[in-house]
């Protein structure tokens, strides 16, 4: 793939591809290669072989898991300028869950093999690897910790403004968040009804409006307060 300055300028904005040095920057893109997925396709599912690292650069991507029953796990929807992929460049062992488009997406996908030759080249630059794994972990062990001792609304006023943040990926903020009432409700284990309630009334507060397939924060100090200690044992 030839070093793309849209693309480029697309990663720039995350914090991790940033960070890169710039030998490293043209490296990755240098192997790397565009993919463009329609909705609903799969990029890959549970138990798939590793395939190499993925970076979104429009749209967005539903990473999670359905059960023999049915029922839907959503972990999170990636977008851009986020990567993904990493944990079995690391292990080298199938696919954790699956990665299907939610619309219309664009990636950038580096191979494993290109990127295991050029990590053999220059094992300096596992260290950075591990950062962006390690900037997933940190948030799931926040994010359990907040399933165990925060109440419902907490929970939710929490993942609107990390979704909103790029989950710390990002510099600023985006207050329109193209997420549905449904995938909120299926990334925080809760009820339609109950995701429902606690949105109408965040709206009536002022906090937030909500639209048709998206969510649009108003007041994020309003939220933030809301995960406050002081603020979690009245909800």
């Amino acid at each position: 793939m030839k070093r793309d300055p849209i693309w480029r300028e697309t990663l720039l904005q995350g914090h991790w591809f940033k960070q890169l040095p710039l030998s490293l920057q043209d490296s990755l893109l240098d192997v790397a290669r565009l993919r463009e997925l329609a909705s609903g396709q799969y990029l890959f599912q549970r138990g798939d072989a590793p395939c190499g690292l993925y970076a979104v650069v429009s749209g967005a991507m539903r990473v999670g898991a359905v059960s023999r029953d049915g029922k839907e796990a959503l972990l999170t929807l990636v977008q851009a300028p986020q990567w993904f992929g990493e944990i079995s460049l690391f292990d080298g062992q199938p696919r954790t869950h699956d990665a299907q488009a939610e619309g219309s997406v664009s990636l950038i996908w580096v191979p494993q093999a290109a990127l295991l030759a050029l990590l053999r080249q220059h094992p300096e630059h596992w260290r950075d690897f591990a950062l962006l794994m390690s900037q997933k972990l940190r948030w799931v062990f926040i994010e359990l910790e907040q399933q165990s001792l925060l109440a419902a609304a907490p929970r939710v006023a929490h993942r609107l403004l990390q979704i909103a943040a790029g989950y710390g990926e990002v510099d600023g903020s985006r207050w329109v968040l193209q997420l549905s009432q449904e995938q909120l409700a299926l990334m925080l284990s809760l009820s339609r009804q109950t995701t429902n309630q606690i949105l109408k009334s965040l709206q009536q507060e002022g906090a937030l409006r909500l639209g048709y397939g998206e969510i649009e924060i108003l007041d994020p100090a309003r939220l933030q307060a809301l995960t406050s200690p002081a603020e979690t044992v009245t909800r």
